[in-house]
């Protein structure tokens, strides 16, 4: 016999993440009730996940467990905010308990990871899709809002850019991508939330995003909502070895730019805690690139290796634009 909504959540969801003090009443009741800790403000996010628009038919489950969190994570990372609680909202197509299974495994172990406790959602029947919404603290002071962007700000990235989307590229125009193929998908299905990184350099970073529809579209954000421009020099993006073969080959930067869905942070830093960031960055565990600086004028320049400027036509991903 099928099991029921409330079976699904007994079984399923009322024990993923871990427990938390702060949780006065989780699963089981009309509201969760939660205790924000004195001098915090409580940073909140949501992201939804589509069958076929954000992940394809055929994915691992416990790997979209993993990434229906890590991008909501990635987005309080970029708040320089705490995890703390989780609600999850599920549309299934039919109880298959054996995806089920697998899906909560890879939500659950990263959840314990970031000490996120799972306090409520819903569960609903039509075509499969999975909204996650992620609570976190932080300081006010220490907030990295995108309006806070100054001209001589310096850019940091971390990670490299541009492996998900040759990951991407190769499974929908089925390029052969050889031993790299393994690597790259696990950029694509397994993003890492930069939630270190976040709380080790948010009190000398001005502004921060997370990279999820590619570096000119995020950086263009920061600038918008800052009243400033950029340049970026090309030569100092972080790329892989296979991502360098494919701008070699293509002679173009589409990937690392445009691409999206890295979930790598792009830091603004003022040019006077330069010193510091830097003598941080050996203890963590991901490589922090200087990648440009803010500019007063609008707009976002990209400069080759020898400083003359390269004109960049793709933006970045957009649900809403004509295709």
């Amino acid at each position: 016999m099928p099991a029921s909504e409330f079976l699904l959540i007994d079984r399923y969801f009322s024990q993923l993440g871990v427990k938390r003090a702060d949780v006065l009443l989780g699963i089981g009741d009309d509201c969760a009730l939660l205790q924000v800790p004195e001098g915090q403000t409580l940073a909140v996010s949501i992201d939804t996940l589509v069958e076929g628009v954000h992940f394809f038919p055929d994915v691992d489950p416990e790997s979209l467990g993993h990434k229906a969190l890590a991008v909501n994570l990635s987005d309080l990372a970029a708040m320089g905010a705490d995890p703390a609680w989780v609600t999850l909202a599920l549309t299934l197509p039919q109880i298959d308990e054996t995806w089920l299974e697998a899906f909560c495994c890879g939500f659950s172990t990263l959840a314990k990871r970031h000490r996120v406790q799972l306090v409520g959602g819903d569960t609903t029947r039509g075509p499969l899709t999975i909204s996650v919404q992620v609570h976190g603290f932080v300081d006010p002071a220490m907030a990295l809002r995108r309006d806070s962007a100054r001209p001589g700000d310096l850019i940091y990235v971390t990670g490299t850019l541009g492996d998900a989307g040759l990951a991407l590229l190769g499974k929908t125009e089925g390029l052969s991508l050889g031993e790299p193929q393994a690597t790259l998908q696990q950029r694509l299905d397994w993003p890492e939330p930069r939630v270190g990184v976040s709380q080790t350099l948010r009190d000398l970073a001005s502004a921060a995003i997370d990279i999820s529809d590619g570096l000119l579209a995020d950086l263009g954000h920061i600038c918008q909502r800052s009243g400033v421009g950029a340049m970026l020099n090309l030569p100092e993006i972080p790329l892989s070895d296979p991502v360098k073969k494919h701008i070699q080959q293509t002679q173009k930067w589409s990937l690392p730019l445009s691409a999206g869905d890295d979930y790598e942070l792009c830091l603004i830093v003022p040019a006077e805690n330069q010193a510091e960031l830097e003598e941080r960055v050996p203890g963590l565990d991901v490589r922090i690139s200087l990648v440009g600086q803010i500019e007063s004028s609008s707009g976002i320049r990209c400069l080759d290796d020898t400083g003359a400027p390269i004109d960049i036509q793709s933006g970045g991903y957009d649900h809403f634009r004509d295709r």
